[in-house]
């Protein structure tokens, strides 16, 4: 168990209201450890793999005469054992006590659990003694029911650590939560498999390809001359007046509904030509709004072409 923040106690002080508690929990290597760091930037008392029973415990603390602990995220997770499961009951308590709190949840596909872990080297908390894989299907069926119950949910399959602060301290720092609503724009290649998770997929393999123009195969949609080739016959720029007439109009209809995450596919081919460009172009216009919080991705672009 990891403690950091301003620990300082002053008996000779009335105790200070504990506004907000934050419990961090979710997949292991979904990005639970920078999460706390930006609770922590943010002036919050942190402790990471706290075991749930003692939740409890650390409230009366906060509580108790003389504690200047205004703010707290705690990070519970299966690193805990067996003891993880009592969680929900732990909640539950909070509740009744009318404690207030928030339930951050943090999520990933399993190709990028995995991927991390062999990234890191490390041990899945539940494949001691069995293939990560296997662990992460465990992990799954114990935290469905705190997925349910989370304020957040946050997918971190396609953000990167800098993302993933920039996401925490808009959604859960900045005022109301979920004030913006986060759009990421995904290319990727049909022939490498759909989109996971897509709520709009958009198919551009009708665009001009440059994959058969062999000076431009080599390179991608991030390159100027890919974009004009693709832009040539006119074609672009008449998909483009049709799909951003229906995103300005679906984009704010997903912020009055509050909803958090939009995901928006858009597939090519191989995923390094037509859809980097237009995932660059829609990530670009998008990106100044004050209602959003753009990101942008590129699944396949690094593969062979």
């Amino acid at each position: 168990m990891a403690v950091s923040g301003d620990t300082t106690l002053d008996q000779d002080n009335e105790g200070t209201v504990l506004e907000d508690l934050v419990v961090i929990t979710g997949f292991s290597g979904a990005g639970k450890s920078t999460a706390m760091q930006v609770f922590e930037d943010s002036g919050y008392f942190c402790v990471d793999n706290l075991p749930p029973e003692m939740i409890g415990g650390l409230v009366e603390l906060f509580t108790h005469g003389g504690s200047k602990v205004a703010r707290a995220a705690v990070v519970c997770d299966m690193r805990g054992g067996a003891l993880f499961e009592g969680l929900n009951a732990v909640l539950d308590d909070l509740d009744a006590r009318g404690v207030e709190h928030r339930v951050l949840f943090l999520t990933a596909s399993e190709a990028t659990l995995q991927t991390r872990y062999k990234e890191t080297r490390r041990r899945h908390p539940l494949a001691q003694e069995s293939s990560v894989a296997q662990g992460i299907a465990a992990e799954a069926a114990v935290l469905e029911p705190l997925r349910e119950r989370a304020d957040l949910v946050v997918d971190t399959t396609v953000l990167s650590a800098a993302n993933l602060r920039r996401k925490l301290v808009r959604e859960m720092l900045e005022g109301q939560r979920r004030t913006r609503l986060t759009v990421t724009f995904e290319s990727f290649g049909f022939k490498y498999g759909p989109a996971r998770d897509a709520d709009l997929l958009f198919d551009v393999r009708f665009l001009p390809n440059p994959h058969y123009e062999p000076e431009l195969r080599p390179l991608t949609g991030l390159d100027p001359r890919v974009v004009a080739h693709v832009a040539q016959e006119g074609k672009l720029d008449a998909f483009y007046t049709r799909l951003e007439a229906l995103l300005d109009f679906l984009l704010p209809q997903y912020v009055a509904e509050g909803k958090a995450h939009l995901m928006v596919a858009i597939g090519c081919t191989g995923g390094r030509h037509r859809s980097v460009a237009i995932t660059e172009h829609l990530a670009a216009r998008y990106g100044s709004r004050e209602d959003l919080f753009v990101e942008r991705a590129h699944r396949d672009i690094k593969r062979a072409g």
